[in-house]
């Protein structure tokens, strides 16, 4: 209590308690690749913001463009604002050895980034790279592009797996997989799309992680991470490789999303699945929202390490998690008609036992209705008998 010895007005700052939650970001990506300089910050991650700042950094005097350039450059133009560049160099290994980290390594320590692609590799390696990373942090999402020749669309229904030295990559008669495996923490797009390369004019057919890294950006800052990033225009797309519906329906069902031409529209992104199987975590938008969640409560509340573990610091936890997700319910990306029915937060005497508090551990429950988006509309539509009434009039 201060001391107050002059009679007047005194000003006096105090502590609300609240400790507000802020979201963490979703739209900052990262790509690991090949720059048009190959000696450019090579095994840095290093932030971009603009395609000028990039051609600066990573292209110079070089008149080559390469899988990454072409990806960061899909990246700004379909919304993307941030990304992290690792630059392999010649070497091209996207994964670290014993000589030091290199490419996904370095990214373990930047916090922000949110999704993760490796423009181009499409090899069993490359692949388990990418979800091994994002699986192992837990905190973003991993984009993989399917492979630009595609003999059979039955292929990217079956895992892709390294071949075994000496042996054929796949016995005679059978198709070799071509798939990404299964995993919650990513997501596949196919076919590769026809742009006109940035750097040197031409039209190539470039693969789609980076526009699609910059759909999910866009998405992001229009509608929020809860909309799927699907049924939306890829900017800067010029042609794609025809898809049938019943080709869809089998890459679909497999979790293999599609990027389709539809007249009027234009090129569209036409899928929403991760490469999970068929559960809770099949769509991109339920698994980007709960990490997006998850890293935001975590980093938001840190202030609860070494606090005393009683009644008081259970209601403030119960407090600042319920007002947060409250913001979510408000904001379209939780199901229910009030916040009772959308989540639940539960930290009391039953989730802490004396035993819990022993350990040192204190324990919050947390459970979220997620909206789902909807993947199939369906009009029942029936034919009645027509009816007509004919009204008759008095005479004059």
């Amino acid at each position: 209590m201060p001391t107050y010895l002059s009679p007047g007005v005194y000003v006096e700052e105090v502590s609300t308690g609240a400790r507000p939650i802020e979201s963490v970001p979703t739209s900052i990506a990262a790509f690991v690749g090949q720059a048009p300089d190959p000696e450019a910050r090579v095994n840095q991650a290093w932030a971009v913001n603009n395609w000028s700042q990039f051609k600066r950094e990573y292209v110079r005097d070089s008149p080559r463009s390469t899988h990454l350039s072409q990806a960061v450059f899909g990246f700004f133009e379909n919304g993307g604002h941030r990304c992290y560049i690792v630059n392999t160099g010649a070497e091209g290994a996207i994964v670290g050895d014993n000589k030091g980290r290199k490419g996904l390594d370095l990214l373990e320590t930047v916090d922000e980034v949110a999704i993760v692609a490796a423009p181009g590799m499409t090899d069993p390696e490359s692949y388990e790279a990418l979800l091994s990373h994002c699986e192992k942090l837990g905190d973003r999402f991993a984009i993989c592009d399917s492979p630009e020749n595609v003999p059979d669309v039955e292929a990217m229904t079956k895992v892709a797996t390294a071949p075994i030295p000496g042996q054929p990559a796949a016995p005679a008669g059978e198709t070799r997989g071509l798939r990404p495996r299964v995993s919650n923490y990513g997501a596949c797009y196919y076919p590769w799309i026809t742009v006109r390369d940035a750097l040197t004019g031409a039209l190539i057919n470039t693969c789609p992680s980076g526009y699609m890294a910059g759909i999910y950006a866009r998405s992001d800052a229009t509608r929020g991470v809860a909309k799927a990033p699907a049924n939306e225009v890829v900017r800067g797309a010029l042609n794609a490789l025809p898809i049938t519906r019943e080709e869809q329906a089998l890459l679909n069902s497999n979790g293999v999303n599609c990027i389709r031409f539809f007249n009027r529209q234009g090129i569209l992104v036409w899928g929403a699945r991760t490469l999970a199987d068929a559960g809770e975590w099949r769509y991109v938008s339920v698994r980007r929202l709960f990490n997006q969640v998850e890293e935001s409560i975590a980093n938001s509340t840190r202030w609860v390490v070494f606090e005393p573990n009683d009644r008081t610091l259970w209601k403030s936890i119960r407090r600042d998690i319920t007002a947060f997700l409250t913001l979510f319910w408000r904001d379209g990306a939780l199901m229910g008609r009030s916040p009772a029915e959308a989540f639940f937060v539960k930290c009391d005497e039953e989730t802490n036992t004396p035993e819990v508090i022993d350990a040192g551990m204190v324990v919050a429950v947390i459970g979220l209705a997620p909206v789902k988006p909807a993947e199939f509309v369906i009009f029942r539509i029936g034919q009645g008998l027509g009816k007509t009434e004919v009204q008759s009039g008095g005479g004059a």
